[in-house]
């Protein structure tokens, strides 16, 4: 199911999306003109790709669209203290060889922040939630084995941190986790995942009757700068590859919002 979950909705997300017209398009070129399609229509899909590719790869677009979840739960004022900080993984890679230890990826702040707030005594427990499927080309040990290290190093007791190494997606976390909690008599939690990740692991762990307040981290978008003139605002109309995943990204968290709503799964 977690292959499928990945692998089908591929060629829904732009790059994935002009592959597809591309190849259409090529094919149509190569056989032999048919009546009942239009002549120009190989040129149509391949316009269409390019616009596509043009405009999902804009870094004004992909910021627009990454505040459109990231803004959700702004930071306002002093974080609350809680029964538990719960960090969600994403954020980690393996300790494997030619590694030194392991390591952060773009989305490392999650435990870095959920440290600091275990540090600044927000909550007595840090419970660190994340398995890895061993078929990924990687595999290794669980990412709540990485995090649980990681917050050792950061100054965070062993004895305060509680693992979760099962959970392979959002609604395993907070099902696990609920567990953990229903366990150790705990009633509330700070919520430590991406900010973009953030409005549908809310609703994931509202929807168990999980009280949990959003912390959070990993913000891949700031307040636009005010003084930003002309220049600035044609180099955000121009492609970049960053823009273009960070599109992407975007777009695979609000698949997977609609889907865990549709399913049910999501209040």
């Amino acid at each position: 199911m977690l292959f499928l979950a990945k692998f089908l909705p591929v060629f829904i997300y732009p790059l994935g999306l002009v592959c597809l017209l591309v190849g259409s398009a090529l094919v149509l070129l190569l056989l032999p003109p048919r009546r009942d399609l239009p002549p120009r229509l190989p040129l149509w899909l391949l316009g269409t790709a390019v616009v596509l590719l043009w405009a999902s790869s804009m870094p004004l677009l992909a910021k627009g669209l990454a505040r459109s979840l990231e803004w959700h739960h702004l930071p306002s004022g002093e974080v609350p203290t809680a029964e538990a900080i719960v960090v969600l993984g994403g954020g980690t890679r393996p300790w494997i060889a030619p590694r030194p230890w392991y390591e952060l990826n773009e989305a490392g702040d999650r435990i870095l922040h959920g440290a600091r707030l275990y540090r600044q005594g927000k909550a007595p427990v840090l419970i660190v939630s994340g398995g890895r499927a061993e078929w990924l080309a990687e595999g290794g040990n669980p990412e709540a084995e990485d995090m649980a290290a990681i917050a050792q190093m950061l100054g965070v007791p062993r004895d305060a941190i509680v693992q979760e190494p099962g959970s392979l997606n959002t609604r395993e976390n907070a099902l696990e986790v609920q567990k953990i909690l229903q366990e150790r008599q705990i009633g509330t939690i700070l919520l430590v995942t991406s900010a973009f990740h953030m409005p549908r692991s809310l609703r994931v762990f509202a929807k168990l009757g999980i009280r949990a307040t959003p912390a959070p981290a990993d913000f891949l978008t700031v307040q636009p700068n005010a003084d930003q003139g002309w220049a600035g605002f044609l180099l955000d109309c121009l492609p970049s590859a960053e823009a273009q995943q960070l599109t992407t990204l975007i777009l695979k968290e609000y698949v997977g919002l609609w889907v865990y709503q549709l399913r049910g799964w999501a209040a």
